[in-house]
């Protein structure tokens, strides 16, 4: 079950990451993408297995968050890794959206977007860190992150 589980949530947004690889200005990439709903759907999961671990005793007695041993319980059961599997699921989807947007608004080149949104799907952080590098680097921002579109030295 957990197995149909892990492969149903991957599943629900890979759509989201074509989307934003192939069809960023896709009328339909900005309401599937852009807004609430594959955040708000990713949170009811996650609060859903977070619940089952929590509430229900679904996970390690000893998991928590409090040391890496106790990280490392909480993600020796199925429940607490699929709980961070979503969240790590959520937050990678935020942060490629995010690298999609601020790039239309800029004018990034997409010769370093799409390596930044895989990057990002694969490996979270570095897609971010290879974006912002590049984005600096090419002059089309600075480190700032303000979505109005300024330039921040």
């Amino acid at each position: 079950m957990y197995e149909i589980l892990f492969s149903a949530i991957n599943i629900a947004v890979f759509p989201a990451w074509l989307l934003l690889l192939f069809a960023p200005g896709w009328r339909w990439t900005g309401p599937v993408v852009h807004t609430a709903l594959v955040p708000l759907a990713l949170g009811a999961v996650y609060l859903g297995f977070l619940t089952l671990g929590i509430v229900f005793g679904q996970s390690d007695p000893e998991a928590g968050m409090s040391s890496l041993a106790a990280v490392q319980a909480l993600f020796s059961h199925p429940v607490g890794l699929l709980t961070g599997w979503v969240h790590f699921l959520a937050f990678d989807l935020f942060v490629g959206a995010w690298i999609s947007r601020d790039a239309r608004r800029r004018g990034v080149a997409r010769a370093l977007v799409v390596p930044s949104l895989i990057l990002a799907f694969l490996f979270g952080p570095t897609g971010l860190l290879l974006y912002l590098l590049g984005r600096k680097l090419t002059g089309k921002a600075g480190w700032s992150l303000d979505e109005s579109g300024q330039v921040v030295a």
